[in-house]
């Protein structure tokens, strides 16, 4: 398993989490035993917007003993008073519900404290104006929530929420559909979502993946929105390749589908090769490197993804990136134009010419 730093903390979160939305299928005997599982296996980030409140007590049962090696992504807002989800943003009732999945989960405190589900402005008002905001914070500073996050599906409400800058960590949903506008969340243009990632990186502020495979639907020709099925290795690179990205959390329904995702770990290069993506990305995408780093290997030896990022943050206002870069031993000065890695780009980059105007940008 491979862990990735949380920026704001001291936290090492596994690239694969799980998510809960799909194991209510299992009984609470096989969740439990999946959850070990999961753990045994490495994986110690769990985001819990389940769609029923039937998982809490067999992750409480399962977790209790390890708890101070795993991480909770607990939302304030979903509600299981019925025993399945609700969404609310009244107050009382937020502390209720978080009151008893504190209880369930066997814990007295909340690694990641989310703002749950915001798309709308209409929503983050209502949420600052019912004090929600105000609880989380409250609760981070008695320490009982280590870390504030939100998730969201809204590029533009993300943005609004980084400027509070109270954010450590941000729920977002990334998969190919979504990023290249096709999907009921495909909320955002190619440009306004890599700017999110790219900002979030910047801000130190990690991601969390949710709907990597949107739903199963990349997944199946029949239903992919592109006419052609990725698997979830590709998924879940590609997610895992973008700026800022920490975990994904694919929903499992049981202990099968656990071990099938793990099989990501020890899969080879390529069968997580996403490159088929830029045979059916739309046009707009054309020419914006994501950092995948399909283009390698560079015979002049140029990280040539990882030049491209400092360079993309260095414009976006990151002070630190140029530095950065000036660290790296060999730099975009050392493009020799063999156009290798125009060839290979699956975005038609002109990664020649771009080593040149990064050259000139940074001032080399």
């Amino acid at each position: 398993m491979e862990y990735r730093k949380l920026p704001k903390g001291s936290e090492q979160i596994s690239v694969l989490g799980l998510g809960t939305s799909s194991i209510k299928a299992s009984s609470e005997k096989e969740i439990e035993e999946t959850v070990a599982l999961a753990v045994e296996k490495g994986i110690n980030y769990f985001d819990m917007a389940s769609s029923e409140a039937k998982p809490f007590a067999a992750y409480g049962r399962a977790l209790s003993e390890v708890r101070d090696k795993v991480y909770f992504q607990i939302h304030f807002g979903a509600n299981y008073e019925t025993g399945t989800y609700g969404w609310t943003t009244n107050l009382d009732t937020i502390k209720r519900s978080i009151d008893w999945q504190l209880k369930a989960l066997q814990t007295d405190y909340i690694d990641f404290g989310f703002i749950h589900c915001i798309d709308e402005e209409s929503g983050l008002r209502e949420i600052e104006k019912s004090g929600v905001i105000r609880y989380i914070k409250e609760l981070k500073t008695q320490g009982t929530v280590r870390h504030i996050g939100l998730s969201s599906h809204t590029p533009s409400l993300v943005e609004r929420v980084l400027d509070m800058e109270i954010l450590d960590m941000l729920m977002f949903s990334i998969n190919p559909g979504y990023d290249y506008r096709h999907g009921e969340y495909a909320i955002g243009g190619v440009d306004e979502r890599m700017d999110l990632y790219r900002r979030c990186e910047s801000d130190g502020v990690g991601i969390s993946v949710m709907k990597a495979f949107s739903g199963g639907q990349l997944l199946n020709a029949k239903t992919s929105p592109f006419g052609k099925s990725l698997t979830e290795f590709q998924c879940i690179q590609y997610a895992l390749d973008k700026p800022g990205v920490l975990t994904v959390l694919p929903g499992i329904r049981n202990k099968a589908d656990l071990l099938r995702i793990l099989e990501f770990c020890s899969a080879v290069e390529l069968e997580k090769d996403y490159s088929i993506i830029g045979s059916f990305a739309p046009r707009d995408a054309e020419g914006k490197c994501v950092y995948c780093n399909h283009c390698q290997p560079c015979p002049a030896g140029l990280d040539i993804g990882l030049i491209n990022k400092y360079y993309d943050l260095a414009k976006a206002g990151d002070a630190l990136a140029k530095s950065h870069y000036e660290n790296l031993e060999i730099k975009a000065d050392s493009c020799v134009k063999c156009g290798h890695c125009n060839k290979r780009c699956p975005f038609h980059v002109d990664q020649t010419a771009k080593m040149g105007e990064i050259n000139s940008y940074f001032g080399n």
